[in-house]
């Protein structure tokens, strides 16, 4: 039966729509190409549908009748969902309703969702784990929580199963350098630091060099979207053997990187000064935030194998190198 993933043209859904083909997996994407690329899913059967359009939502998922679905398929920035609101309960809350109805429509009761840590706001202590209070900061974060609840209600009213795998900062790319990641406008660090060492801007900028930190600069959580997309896949091989009703998994690496280590890794792999220039703080960014994986580890199997900043770099820089323009649509 088919996997549908929606939003599989994305970043994160390409790479997970690759890895369930290397599994043997029959895929179909469900896209709008607001910010996907159906480049990243060469041969990929592709509905372009937008969700916000209830109807035709549910009508392409009855239609597709798939045994499960993966959603990635949100708006993600956290200072956009601070003054465009409305955007983000459309985009990822009334969409992800629609979906799920559809799924009801369909008869497909098992769903895998991209959430985030940004649902425990500022966390009481760290590396985050699942049983902290969820105390979300911004509209993006309370939108993603709220669909966390939609799926407790819809597993107690319609058996609806779920997998939800929060994390921060997705990062890296395919080792092929055939799909990575490519948004307009990028406003992800990693990007845009290999974006200096291709001559594309002229400096990266760090916001902020006085927190309580090793080296005064922000520590974040970064894994590699390879080792995002096993966890999916994981995610949805829990629901099949019946281990997991409603679940909800942190992905951190638990220590973190600092925006100075980042550029420092940067320019050691591209072999580019990459001039920094600094700033003051933005307002509203925590000096730390790191997940933990230990849950993730014991019960989905997880173990991600680009364990690195190094590698991650390694993996970006192939692909910005080899896509200097990123796909190009």
């Amino acid at each position: 039966m088919t996997i549908l993933v929606v939003g599989g043209a994305g970043y994160i859904g390409s790479h997970t729509v690759r890895r369930l083909q290397e599994l043997g997996e029959e895929v179909a994407v469900l896209d709008d190409l607001s910010e996907g690329h159906a480049e990243a899913i060469p041969g990929v059967p592709l509905v372009q549908v937008d969700l916000k359009d209830r109807e035709a939502c549910i009508a392409a998922v009855k239609d597709q009748a798939p045994e499960a679905v993966f959603h990635f398929a949100a708006s993600c920035y956290v200072g956009e969902s601070v003054t465009d609101p409305s955007a983000y309960y459309l985009q990822n809350f009334v969409a992800t309703l629609n979906l799920l109805d559809g799924m009801v429509a369909a008869g497909c009761e098992q769903f895998v969702f991209s959430s985030t840590c940004a649902i425990y706001g500022e966390p009481e202590t760290l590396p985050i784990t699942e049983d902290l209070p969820k105390n979300p900061i911004n509209p993006y974060g309370r939108t993603k929580l709220f669909c966390e609840g939609l799926l407790a209600d819809y597993e107690r009213a319609y058996g609806l199963r779920s997998v939800s795998l929060r994390y921060f900062n997705a990062a890296g790319a395919h080792p092929s350098a055939e799909i990575g990641e490519d948004h307009h406008p990028e406003t992800h660090l990693i990007p845009l630091v290999l974006e200096v060492a291709l001559g594309k801007r002229e400096n990266i900028k760090i916001f902020g060099t006085d927190y309580p930190t090793p080296d005064g600069t922000c520590i974040r959580d970064y894994i590699h979207i390879l080792d995002l997309a096993e966890a999916h896949v994981l995610g949805l091989r829990a629901l099949r053997e019946g281990r997991a009703r409603v679940a909800a998994y942190n992905l951190g690496n638990e220590t973190g990187h600092s925006v100075r280590e980042v550029i420092e890794e940067a320019r050691r792999v591209t072999g580019h000064p990459i001039p920094a220039v600094e700033e003051g703080r933005r307002p509203g960014d925590p000096p730390k935030l790191v997940g933990s994986s230990a849950l993730a580890r014991e019960e989905l199997g997880w173990k991600p194998k680009f364990g690195s900043l190094a590698e991650i770099l390694e993996t970006a820089w192939a692909w910005h190198k080899s896509h200097p323009d990123g796909y190009g649509s």
